[in-house]
């Protein structure tokens, strides 16, 4: 937390625990509501109801906007359907849409039956998008005008426009309500009064469909250096645009859902401050890994009867086997993840992809299959003088078992990520505990059969 941040809750802190409502209303009345956001983060819920009490309507509601979800859902337990209905009418409609569909349903009903009917009918055509889409993260605040409208016409709607938010060109429409392009505020304002909008328009706006992915979004704004882009329905018509601020935001949520599920659990556990929850989310996916960590166990077992010397000889080395072949996986998924999620064209070509990978594989393979066997005869030198069983045949094992094993975790990590792309299910899917359960497995399974196999 930044140092104002610290002092700015150090100052308030006093005035919490004494209830100084008016002491707190001034200091909060010259914060910004991110800085406020950021505290009430850190409160209790005793706490976090007396800020919201001592803030005016609107700095509530963009407070409310702002926090992160756990504490959003708290705050959903602290007001009543009144209160919560007071400060979402004070929101943006597209804000307005992603808050209320954080809501259980029959208390979101209730809220929307008290809306102004106007905008209650606008927040339900932006919930009904996808929560992931282009439509779902769009604002329907904007400012278009028929092709055949003048300069002069075009400005004076800006001028009536009673909007908030800054905008950055006027987006022109057929008669039908077709979209044909936009045009910069800076070009209008150059231009002569009677022109009309078709002569300035840009047919070649980069535009997106309310049924795109938001990252497919994200990349192109990164790709264009985009600040605002229009979103279209099927029919080509206007229905939204969408700001570089909010891309923003997709770009940090599409980032920490990949690191959760990378990490083995889910982001959906943030938007709960319950622990019952965040644990049952986590336990579904420990689980499974507890279920992959019994195969490998039932296959060490498996190759327990064929010899008990050299099993217990080899499995000394497992652990080395399983970590740096795991480990050579996950590199290659990361990057194959990272590339797919940027929309990297490189990434996303399977061939070209593979031919650089399976490369860059053999030579980290040959490596720890050189670099190991050198450690496993060292470490055998010191501890296994005494054995009766033959050290060639064991290092050999280790250090083929090393190389194969890292091919096939790699191989792995390479195409998992492609066939769930393929399959809709998310990349980082490929680089988390259950896929890194997966190699351990075969990772042993190949090293204990080439150990009982070269043993003789």
């Amino acid at each position: 937390m930044p140092e104002e941040r610290k002092l700015l809750l150090q100052q308030i802190r006093p005035l919490l625990e004494e209830e100084k409502k008016e002491e707190l209303e001034a200091i909060l009345k010259e914060e910004r509501s991110s800085a406020i956001a950021e505290i009430v983060e850190l409160l209790d819920s005793k706490d976090k109801r007396l800020i919201f009490d001592c803030l005016d309507k609107q700095t509530g509601a963009e407070v409310l906007e702002k926090v992160d979800e756990a504490t959003r859902d708290e705050l959903f337990e602290l007001f009543n359907e009144s209160e919560l209905t007071e400060l979402i009418s004070e929101l943006n409609p597209d804000d307005a849409a992603d808050i209320l569909i954080e809501i259980e349903e029959d208390r979101r009903k209730n809220i929307l039956s008290k809306l102004d009917p106007a905008e209650s009918s606008e927040i339900i055509k932006l919930m009904s998008y996808s929560e992931d889409s282009a439509g779902g993260i769009m604002d329907s605040v904007l400012i278009s005008v028929p092709e055949d409208a003048s300069v002069a016409e075009a400005t004076s709607k800006i001028r009536a426009a009673e909007i908030d938010e800054d905008f950055y060109s006027v987006y022109v429409v057929s008669r039908k309500g077709v979209f044909l392009g936009d045009v910069r505020i800076r070009l209008l304002l150059t231009s002569l009064e009677d022109i009309k909008m078709s002569q300035l328009v840009d047919p070649d706006t980069i535009y997106v469909e309310a049924n795109d992915d938001q990252e497919a979004v994200r990349n192109i704004f990164s790709k264009n250096d985009l600040i605002v882009v229009p979103v279209l329905d099927r029919h080509h018509r206007l229905i939204g645009r969408i700001t570089a601020d909010r891309v923003i935001e997709v770009a940090e949520e599409e980032a920490a859902e990949d690191l959760y599920v990378m990490a083995g659990t889910d982001a959906e556990e943030l938007e709960s401050f319950s622990p019952l929850r965040a644990a049952r989310i986590r336990m579904t996916w420990l689980l499974p890994c507890m279920v992959g960590t019994s195969i490998t166990t039932m296959v060490m077992i498996f190759f327990k009867t064929h010899d008990p010397l050299i099993y217990i000889a080899a499995s000394a080395f497992v652990p080395m086997i399983a970590a740096i072949s795991g480990n050579a996986g996950l590199q290659t998924s990361t990057i194959v993840v990272s590339g797919l999620a940027t929309g990297h064209l490189a990434a996303m070509r399977l061939k070209q992809v593979f031919s650089r990978e399976v490369k860059i594989a053999f030579l980290v393979a040959l490596s720890c299959g050189v670099i190991g066997g050198i450690a496993c005869s060292v470490i055998w030198g010191i501890r296994g003088a005494e054995s009766k069983i033959e050290p060639l045949r064991i290092i050999t094992a280790f250090a083929v078992a090393m190389f194969t094993s890292i091919m096939v975790a790699t191989t792995l990590g390479l195409f998992l990520p492609f066939l769930f792309r393929q399959l809709k299910i998310d990349p980082a899917i490929s680089s988390g505990p259950l896929v890194t359960t997966a190699n351990d497995s075969i990772s042993v399974a190949i090293y204990l059969f080439l150990a009982v196999l070269l043993s003789g």
